[in-house]
């Protein structure tokens, strides 16, 4: 299934998204606890693609095994920053293989020899020249990114606008924010970019935050604002895993809630591949999406 027919179904929904191992040696154990996950069946699971396309062939796998296992639809990620042209055409030719139909087209983070490389030689610079690769390459659903809080190489949020709306005429029928704390902020990004003409679906990321450490990579990884309200949380609970874990539960399942109860159906977690995390929140809004999960 496509992830847009479920999006356009106006059900309340909630998707989870997992991450592949570095190493081998650990497949085994993430695909169990990516199983775990999908054996709730939420609307969709996305997989990510490491830095540097170091994992992409566990993204595929993970994507499938969840599909066959579980008939839960996957979200397939695929960077192009730092690969070929060949390499991407090579790996959408292995989705297509595989029965992925459903992909987030995203640039990738710089690596530092990238980053200190000369752009000119780069076969790809920004996820727009993805999407519309993908979109010439077959009967892809395409997702991709935005940055509630502007996208960290962007000057200001005007321009970043534009290039969210450049990649939704490229193709994209879905975005997909990066984590947000304060769901204001969400709703204030939505009014922009309705306002400019992006009308498709906009999935907010909620990330439970279940320890005191995780607040500085979070951070780190998106720039995003954390409300006093959050921080005392964290100052409070941090030093007492177990409280910590039931307070970011609470606190993520509080953001759902309240996006659910102002319009908004879909819902996409940052799951990092807890799958006790997953079941507790969908556990929580049990009689709010009409489903019982206490497997």
């Amino acid at each position: 299934m496509k992830i847009i027919d479920i999006l356009n179904k106006r059900n309340m929904s909630l998707s989870f998204e997992v991450f592949p191992p570095k190493k081998e040696s650990t497949l085994e154990s993430v695909m169990e606890v990516t199983e775990e996950i999908a054996a709730s069946h939420p609307a969709f699971m996305s997989v990510t693609y490491g830095a540097g396309g170091g994992t992409s062939r566990y993204t595929m796998e993970i994507a499938r095994n969840i599909m066959e296992k579980h008939q839960v639809p996957t979200l397939a990620h695929l960077t192009c920053v730092s690969s070929s042209r060949e390499m991407v055409r090579s790996k959408i030719e292995e989705m297509k293989s595989m029965g992925i139909r459903n992909v987030m087209a995203l640039r990738g983070d710089l690596t530092p020899e990238l980053a200190a490389s000369d752009p000119a030689g780069w076969d790809y610079r920004y996820a727009v020249e993805l999407i519309r690769e993908l979109k010439e390459s077959g009967d892809f659903c395409i997702g991709a990114a935005c940055y509630p809080e502007v996208h960290p190489d962007s000057p200001n949020q005007k321009e970043d606008l534009l290039h969210i709306k450049e990649k939704v005429d490229a193709g994209a029928e879905f975005l997909t924010t990066q984590m947000v704390f304060d769901n204001n902020l969400f709703f204030n990004f939505l009014y922009k970019l309705r306002e400019v003409g992006v009308t498709v679906p906009v999935l907010p990321g909620i990330m439970p935050i279940t320890n005191a450490n995780q607040v500085e990579r979070a951070i780190k990884l998106s720039g995003s604002f954390m409300p006093q309200r959050f921080k005392s949380i964290v100052d409070y609970f941090g030093s007492d895993p177990d409280a910590m874990k039931q307070a970011g539960i609470a606190y993520a399942t509080d953001q759902i809630i309240d996006l659910y109860a102002n319009g908004i159906t879909n819902v996409h977690v940052y799951s990092m591949n807890k799958p006790d995390v997953a079941k507790a929140i969908l556990q929580n809004l049990s009689d709010i999406l009409g489903k019982d999960f206490n497997r």
